[in-house]
């Protein structure tokens, strides 16, 4: 299994554990996600949730490998999406309760967005943080820019989006992206203490707080992730998509030509 699940008293712990992919999602892992974070929402014995990865990263994006092949059709494309990235995304965001990401090494792509969807984030300081969607040709997903712009302004969203570079944990907390940065062997002792003071916290009332600061910009994140299943699986269907994946599986430098 490529996601675990442990519970101990009212934390639970998911952890992404395909460590030598650096815990690329593929399917099966966007799938479990799904589940167990809409098993975790009702779980009224659980009163926290951390989001891990195991060995040297958190999440180092979809598996790009299987990305190749697809087919192009945008219906089927936009129905795939929804059923994937959106469903645990959606269900993350929709917890009512306290979710931490505790970040080593890289948070790229899809692996940030999962991050970002968590209230809190504990970050060591081997984190890394990239919307790396332009290598490949394609545009973030998993509701990235409507976290990003909210936290940091269009602006500097943009600038992150546009550029693809790595954002270094100490800049990421002086952003306001992670709330805390810790040696890479404290990062879990930190994860936990937190995870277990909030354990003991007003579950109900922090939930309900949780709803306020989701309504308090919009659009929502569901408005926002329609149109976002309406852009992807277009540039899917691109030249350039085509070869970023040819030159990331080849491991050379992209030639876009920008169709």
């Amino acid at each position: 299994m490529s996601v675990d699940l442990t519970v101990e008293g009212a934390v639970a712990k998911i952890v992404l554990n395909r460590p030598d992919k650096l815990n690329a999602l593929d399917l099966e892992m966007r799938q479990s996600l799904s589940e167990h974070f809409v098993r975790l929402r009702y779980d009224e014995t659980v009163r926290v949730i951390v989001v891990t990865g195991a060995g040297r990263g958190f999440c180092s994006g979809a598996d790009v490998d299987r990305m190749a092949g697809r087919d192009h059709d945008l219906r089927a494309g936009r129905e795939r999406m929804q059923q994937g990235a959106h469903t645990f995304i959606r269900a993350l965001h929709a917890i009512e309760k306290p979710t931490i990401a505790a970040v080593r090494g890289p948070a790229v792509g899809i692996g940030w967005s999962i991050a970002l969807a968590c209230d809190l984030v504990v970050a060591s300081q081997t984190a890394r943080f990239s919307q790396i969607f332009r290598r490949i040709g394609l545009a973030p997903d998993g509701g990235a820019i409507w976290f990003l712009t909210r936290r940091l302004g269009m602006a500097k969203a943009k600038e992150l989006v546009f550029t693809a570079r790595f954002v270094e944990a100490e800049e990421a907390l002086a952003l306001g992206l992670v709330n805390y940065v810790v040696a890479d062997d404290e990062l879990m002792a930190k994860t936990d203490a937190l995870a277990r003071d909030l354990a003991e916290a007003p579950t109900f009332a922090l939930g309900l707080a949780k709803k306020l600061f989701h309504a308090a910009v919009g659009p929502s994140l569901d408005d926002y992730l329609d149109i976002e299943s309406l852009v992807q699986p277009q540039l899917h269907m691109t030249a350039d998509n085509a070869e970023g994946i040819a030159a990331f599986r080849e491991k050379r430098a992209p030639k876009f030509t920008g169709r």
